[in-house]
């Protein structure tokens, strides 16, 4: 069996980093990442991005290495990618911290309003509602990270947190202090109004859930297999026959139900900010399945059937 030697380099000053002697023809990149960290402990395999070209694309962790365009003696270049943290971690952080600051608005903690209102209760049932939706919906996103979701990337970049948190954070806050204000009016429709996004919003949090639990279910734990979702017995799964990501789908249609709800607009504001940063996520999702899948259904649109 012949064996590989591979060399490490720095993709910006093209400095040989690492050598490596007598590699496995079937090793993969995630165990070449393995050897580097050996003589750099600095770069553990979360933070590499190893590469054939300085400026291509990096390969994937499951790439083998007699597999890949190389000779015996195999070239690849080095970028530093940053201090990494875990998508569950982030996750956590950003769903947890818009839960509890909608709350201290709800409950009117002090030197939020005047000292008069402090832990008042609003006099509006719908505000109460919004409160639970709002509520519910971060719990769901929780407990999706926690049993539900499985990430094809262990880790992202660590100031992605601080980005992402003060994205949601802040948008929390300035919702719920409109919201729950001691001078907030309620929809101009009334209770119909009410309820009409009441039935919205629950519409579109079940589908989400059940798009989550179809995309779960076509990835095996541990795996980072990518197939093709289709339709499901779940009606709410059905929506896949016209759309790349119906997930991002049920999630516009629940903003949607609650700025209805709340006749709010840093809630509306929220929505369109969600819905455009969304497409943007649907489109290159969907650019990606059919890049990758040469039978993927030519019917369907990214986020919103038939238009985008």
């Amino acid at each position: 069996m012949k064996h590989y030697e591979v060399e490490i380099l720095d993709a910006k000053t093209k400095d040989k980093l690492c050598f490596l002697d007598k590699v496995e023809p079937n090793a993969t990149i995630g165990e070449i990442k393995s050897m580097f960290h050996k003589s750099h402990p600095q770069w553990y395999p979360a933070r590499q991005s190893i590469r054939l070209d300085p400026k291509g694309k990096s390969l994937k962790d499951e790439d083998v290495l007699q597999q890949l365009p190389v000779g015996t003696t195999a070239t690849f270049y080095f970028r530093d990618l940053g201090a990494q943290i875990s998508w569950v971690t982030v996750f956590l952080t950003e769903y947890a911290g818009p839960l509890i600051i909608y709350l201290l608005f709800y409950f009117r903690v002090p030197f939020i309003y005047a000292p008069k209102y402090d832990f008042t209760t609003s006099k509006h049932w719908v505000v109460h509602l919004a409160c639970m939706c709002h509520s519910f919906h971060y719990v769901k996103r929780l407990l999706e990270t926690l049993f539900v979701h499985r990430f094809s990337h262990g880790t992202m970049p660590l100031r992605n947190i601080f980005k992402n948190c003060t994205y949601y954070w802040g948008f929390a806050a300035w919702m719920a202090y409109y919201i729950n204000h001691p001078l907030y009016t309620p929809p101009i429709y009334g209770e119909q109004q009410v309820k009409m996004a009441l039935i919205i919003f629950l519409f579109c949090q079940i589908g989400n859930f059940s798009i989550h639990i179809a995309l779960r279910n076509l990835r095996p734990p541990g795996s980072k297999t990518r197939k093709i979702p289709y339709p499901t017995k779940n009606p709410f799964t059905w929506i896949f026959l016209l759309v790349s990501c119906p997930n991002y789908t049920y999630e516009l249609g629940s903003w949607l139900g609650f700025t209805l709800m709340t006749q709010c607009l840093p809630v509306a504001f929220f929505t369109l900010v969600g819905f455009v940063q969304m497409t943007v996520w649907a489109k290159g999702k969907h650019r990606s399945y059919l890049k990758e899948f040469r039978d993927y259904p030519s019917l369907r649109s990214p986020i919103l059937p038939f238009i985008l």
